[in-house]
């Protein structure tokens, strides 16, 4: 049986891996796909691939386009999920920070450098117009546990993070949102590292085939909402609002896509060249 390893974050987006894992859809092809969460989110993954301990992973966009870039030997062979990431933006229940103009030029809190968190950080402020050298200070905080100690104790001064997975710490009292900021483009895709494609590209297929056959059927299997809802601890009604607006792909991501990602990225200083669309992806 084909041993391959795939990463992604711990959260609700992810549940039909899950499920089709559960369902042992796969071994039923000869393949023993074997998950790994990643709390770290992004940076964390970007070093997976690159270190051969992850074959596959379910990682944000503009997170793995700026670390193909990098040199990362991987390459996108689909979008994940078609709707923008919602993140919000909080601070501490006793924050004194109250509106987003407060925030400016204190200290946000980011999983690693080239994650999500780091890069939504300069997104936010560029639509706030504020100045990226000096209104931008970081403190890394690993993950959403070490962000809650990060804000707590005041080591970092705000957090981006997609809403839903953090409303039950607002909730709780542990975190106010102030803001939204969505990502302004398809969230997650998957990539994959070249060599495996090239040495692997039937198994590749399947998986996809099965992964995808679950997502564009995921908001019809029966009480989802309530299986999300328990597993990840959220209000049913957050779970609701979540699967109203979300959306999967089973197809790989358009060029002017990934022309507009890099065009954000490029105007921000976070990568150093705009590359072609062949570079980052692979029709398979």
């Amino acid at each position: 049986m084909k041993k391959v390893n795939i990463g992604g974050v711990p959260e609700h987006f992810n549940l039909a891996w899950y499920l089709t894992l559960k369902n042992g859809d796969y071994k039923k092809e000869g393949i023993n796909l074997r998950w790994h969460d990643y709390a770290g989110g992004t940076g964390a993954m970007c070093k997976a691939l690159r270190n051969k301990d992850i074959d596959i992973a379910v990682i944000l966009t503009e997170g793995i386009i700026k670390d193909i870039i990098a040199g990362n030997p991987s390459k996108i062979v689909q979008t994940f999920v078609q709707t923008p990431l919602n993140w919000g933006i909080h601070v501490a229940h006793n924050s004194p920070y109250k509106t987003i103009e407060d925030l400016k030029g204190t200290k946000a809190a980011i999983s690693r450098y080239g994650s999500g968190s780091h890069l939504m950080a300069y997104i936010h402020a560029e639509n706030n117009r504020w100045n990226l050298e000096k209104d931008l200070d970081f403190e890394i905080i690993k993950n959403l546990d070490g962000a809650v100690e990060g804000l707590t104790t005041g080591k970092a001064d705000y957090f981006l993070w997609e809403k839903f997975t953090t409303k039950p710490l607002v909730d709780d009292g542990i975190f106010r949102r102030i803001g939204n900021c969505p990502s302004p483009w398809p969230c997650f895709v998957i990539a994959v590292r070249e060599d495996f494609i090239d040495s692997n590209q039937e198994d590749l297929e399947t998986i996809l085939e099965i992964i995808n056959n679950t997502t564009s059927e995921f908001k019809e299997i029966p009480s989802i909402d309530k299986t999300i809802s328990n597993r990840y601890e959220q209000q049913l009604e957050d779970v609701q609002e979540w699967l109203s607006i979300t959306e999967w792909s089973q197809s790989l991501i358009d060029k002017q896509t990934i022309m507009n990602v890099q065009k954000q990225l490029h105007a921000l200083n976070i990568i150093p060249e705009i590359v072609d669309y062949n570079t980052l992806t692979c029709e398979l």
